[in-house]
């Protein structure tokens, strides 16, 4: 475990500007903003992840949301995608509160880490493969770091999947081939030549599409955060 080589990481995402079309689109959403968050002062830059050094479960999403996370810099923080999220970790025990509002809130997460393949909030929340690529390595240092604790994972929908698993074997997992395809409820062993293995756990995004539908419930998340939060050695608390 290295809690100052990830606040280092942490610092070094947020000044990242690799990407001209997410630099753009984020530092514009941070000076028009919207109307009911006007007295906001946006954080309008990369938001690295949020959770303690030593987590023993990664929740991996998409990317920070425009009025979200890259208003208030934090992951999953002051939108409603967030609002199921942060409400499910609580439900289960894995989160102090059930809200996450602002990055000063109290909030705390109990040995979980939220990040993403994507640190900065993109047009139509959809990054193009050559910026998924180009933030890339963010993950796979994220990753590494977490590596000595670190012993399941959630991963948010298709695109995470998709963009996690190359992560995943870089960081020093072995991917199967051919690639397990993403679904709710997969799980994967991803063995490592030199540790322990890693469960990896699909579940579909909290977005606003999927939980306003139907497609995933609150007792859907719940499940998968129960199921990897167990695997992880941090069975839950609570049941709501």
């Amino acid at each position: 475990m290295d809690p100052e080589g990830l606040a280092r990481l942490d610092r070094r995402i947020g000044g990242c500007r690799a990407c001209p079309r997410l630099v753009d689109w984020r530092e514009e959403v941070a000076r028009t903003k919207r109307a009911a968050f006007a007295d906001w002062t946006y954080w309008g830059r990369p938001v690295p992840g949020f959770g303690p050094p030593d987590a023993r479960l990664v929740i991996i999403g998409l990317a920070p949301a425009a009025h979200g996370g890259n208003r208030t810099g934090r992951m999953f923080t002051g939108d409603r995608s967030g609002d199921v999220l942060y409400q499910a970790l609580y439900d289960v025990g894995l989160a102090s509160q059930p809200t996450s509002a602002h990055a000063d809130d109290g909030l705390e997460l109990y040995g979980v880490r939220v990040t993403a393949p994507v640190h900065c909030a993109p047009p139509a929340n959809k990054p193009t493969p050559a910026e998924r690529d180009a933030c890339r390595p963010w993950l796979v240092q994220e990753l590494r770091l977490l590596r000595p604790t670190v012993r399941a994972a959630v991963v948010l929908g298709a695109f995470g999947w998709q963009a996690a698993l190359p992560a995943f074997a870089e960081a020093g997992w072995t991917v199967p081939r051919p690639r397990p395809v993403f679904g709710h409820g997969v799980h994967v062993e991803l063995d490592a030549a030199d540790g322990p293995p890693l469960g990896l756990h699909g579940c579909f995004h909290v977005s606003q599409r999927n939980t306003f539908t139907g497609k995933l419930t609150p007792e859907m998340l719940r499940d998968v955060l129960r199921t990897a939060a167990t695997a992880a050695g941090l069975p839950p608390t609570k049941y709501g």
